[in-house]
Order: structure tokens, then C-alpha cells, then sequence
């Protein structure tokens, strides 16, 4: 069994300027971000060299963006990177941290050894990737039409820098699909093979948080949830280390082909399969770690066991309404297609599942979305 860890230092600030203080950035670091976060720090005052990620492309991260980025950070040398963003720029930014000077697909085919060449600092934007405390990226292989992950130590952030303040601005659809996003994390991790008493408690305080906020949203509006923004902020970080721990499982690989040949956002895509697959599981296998998930969600639900996957659809439809994956444009045919590159594709994160899957039940699972 690998045992828990928890590698980057985790520190929290009340501002972007208290950080640049405390952490002294120079020219000899290298900021990744986007030109609409408000930091409250113009670029112009900053000393470190600054990359907009939305110059090299849009969307989330592909390898044809990375390579953009290397091309433009490699003109100078840097020391240390320092992501100011969400799951996009955090991606981009651990490559950066790689020494080697190889492209994309040299790192995630392992055609060169991935190894660290510069400390890396990562201040997370949004309430849901937890990239901040993973040790994996995710790149959209273009030429695959589907996602990959990369998973080595060599991409553990130096420091996690929690500054709530950030994430003021944030727009609503992005904290809807960010916080669904770490929610899944968080139950994907609690069911995982590799969970244990540890990773358990991490992700147990994350649903807690992350449904206790929904409830107050669905009572009070949008609006009511700048009020929450740190709570969902630690909860996140808090689902990170569950995940970091344990890995995920269907609800990431089914998503992922969506995303690849879409473009559909990764939160989104997530929630398109999450509570489907979790009720696959249910029948599959009623006993066992999923009974314990049920309590889980009815405590916080504040609902009887058996309404608990009702009362849960019933409030992420409230946050964020799910659609018909033909509305993205998915075609009946891409079913089996999409089965077929997942099951080619993201063995990763399958075995993380809390019950294996045929290929019959993948395809039963995209049909009942379609």
C-alpha cells in the first residue's frame, strides 16, 4: 500500500501582495496566469517574467497550447514558476517546472525522462481542481482526440498558496463547475480501492463543505455564495489531498472523450456522468463502501438513505442544470467510439473504480445520457 502523503507546504494569505512579499519574486521567476484574475497587483509592478496563458489558446489545455508556451518560456531562463489560475494554468504551469526541453507528447509518452528542474508555487483561482496538492497534469492530445494524464512526483507543486481574496471575481458558471468538480474528487476518492482512514477524512470534510455551501446557494440565490468562496476554496484543497492519495475513476475516464472531441469543460463533462455512474455502482454492488457514501450524503442532505441520490440530483441541478450529451453536439455513433477510447485510453484511472466496469455497462451509461 503506498503510504498517505501530503508534499507541497500549504500556505494561506490574505492577499496577492502579502504573497509577492513574503515569497520575494525576482526576475528569475516565471508567473503563468490569465489577464482577466484580479490579483490587485498590476503586471507592470511585478519583477518576475509574466506568461497569459489565453495568448498561447482558449480552453483548456492542449498539447498544441503547451508547446506554444514552451517555445516563449524557454527564450529566458527562469528558476522558479509560479501558477496564478485554475486547472489550465496549473497544468501548463508543472510542465514548465520539467527540465529536458522536450514537447508535449515527449512527457506524456515518456519518450524523456520527466524530471524537476524549478521550484514550483501553485495559488489556485477557482474552488476545484486541487491540482495545487496532485502530482498529475492533464493535456487534450490533439491529435488523439482525447485527454491523457501525466502522474509523476516531479510535477508536486513546492508550495500550495491559499489566498480566497482571488477568487472574488470569479463567475458564476466557472464556481459551478469548479465546485461539482472537487465534489466529484471527493466522492470518487472516498469510494476508490486506495482509500483509507486518511484520505477518508479529507474527503468526508469536503463533501460536508461543498453541500453545506449548495444548500445555502440553493437557498439564497447565486449571490450568496461570495460569502463562501473560502470554504469552497479549503474544500477543494481538502479533496486534492483525498484524490491526490487514491486517484479517480469513471466519472474523470467517461468524461474525458467529452472534453477531448467537445470541447465541453472538464467540471461540466464531470457532472454530465457523476451521479449515472454512481448509481451504476449501486446496482452493481449495494454493499459495501457505497452504503457508506449513502450516509455520508444523507447526513448532509438531511434526507433519509433511500431519497439520497433523488435529493442529490435535485440540488446539483439547482447549482448547475445538466443537459442531453447530444447538446454538445455528441453523436449516437460516438457512444461505442468514446467506450472504445476509454477503454484504451484511461486504464489510469478505471482501476480506481469502486466496481470494474464492462464495456455493455460503459456503453449502457453513455446511451442513457445521449
Amino acid at each position: 500500500m503506498v503510504p498517505f502523503r501530503l508534499v507541497p507546504r500549504i500556505a494561506l494569505h490574505s492577499s496577492f501582495a502579502e504573497f509577492i512579499k513574503e515569497f520575494q519574486l525576482s526576475g528569475e521567476d516565471l508567473i503563468v496566469t490569465n489577464e482577466f484574475i484580479q490579483t490587485g497587483v498590476k503586471p507592470a509592478d511585478l519583477a518576475a517574467r509574466v506568461v497569459f496563458q489565453e495568448r498561447f489558446g482558449t480552453g483548456e489545455p492542449s498539447n498544441v497550447m503547451m508547446d506554444s508556451i514552451f517555445q516563449e518560456a524557454r527564450r529566458q531562463p527562469y528558476k522558479r514558476v509560479i501558477a496564478v489560475g485554475g486547472g489550465t494554468v496549473i497544468d501548463v504551469a508543472k510542465l514548465l517546472a520539467l527540465g529536458g526541453g522536450g514537447s508535449t507528447v515527449d512527457y506524456f509518452e515518456g519518450r524523456i525522462p520527466v524530471e524537476k528542474a524549478r521550484e514550483l508555487i501553485i495559488i489556485p483561482t477557482t474552488c476545484g481542481t486541487g491540482s495545487e496538492v496532485t502530482n498529475i497534469a492533464i493535456m487534450e492530445i490533439r491529435e488523439q482526440k482525447t485527454k491523457k494524464g501525466l502522474a509523476t512526483d516531479a510535477i508536486f507543486a513546492d508550495y500550495a498558496v491559499l489566498i480566497p481574496e482571488l477568487l472574488a471575481s470569479l463567475p458564476y458558471q466557472v464556481f459551478a463547475t469548479s465546485s461539482i468538480d472537487a465534489l466529484i474528487h471527493a466522492t470518487e476518492s472516498f469510494v476508490a480501492p486506495g482509500s483509507n482512514p486518511l484520505t477518508e477524512l479529507y474527503a468526508i470534510q469536503a463533501i460536508a463543505m461543498i453541500l453545506q455551501g449548495y444548500k445555502t446557494i440553493a437557498a439564497g440565490g447565486k449571490d450568496a455564495r461570495r460569502e463562501l468562496m473560502g470554504d469552497f476554496l479549503l474544500a477543494s484543497t481538502y479533496a486534492g489531498i483525498a484524490f491526490g492519495n487514491t486517484g479517480v475513476g469513471a466519472v474523470h475516464a467517461l468524461s474525458y472523450p467529452l472534453g477531448g472531441v467537445y470541447h465541453v469543460p472538464h467540471g461540466e463533462a464531470n457532472q454530465q456522468m457523476f451521479t449515472t455512474i454512481f448509481r451504476a455502482y449501486k446496482e452493481i454492488k449495494p454493499q459495501g463502501k457505497i452504503e457508506a457514501l449513502e450516509e455520508i450524503l444523507s447526513y448532509n442532505l438531511g434526507v433519509p438513505a433511500r431519497e439520497v441520490w433523488p435529493s442529490f440530483d435535485s440540488l446539483l441541478e439547482a447549482i448547475l442544470p445538466r443537459k442531453p450529451l447530444k447538446a454538445y453536439g455528441m453523436r449516437e455513433e460516438d457512444i461505442t467510439l468514446f467506450t472504445d477510447s476509454v477503454i484504451k485510453n484511461q486504464q489510469r484511472l478505471l482501476k480506481n473504480n469502486y466496481v470494474p466496469l464492462s464495456r455493455e455497462q460503459m456503453i449502457a451509461i453513455y446511451t442513457e445520457l445521449y
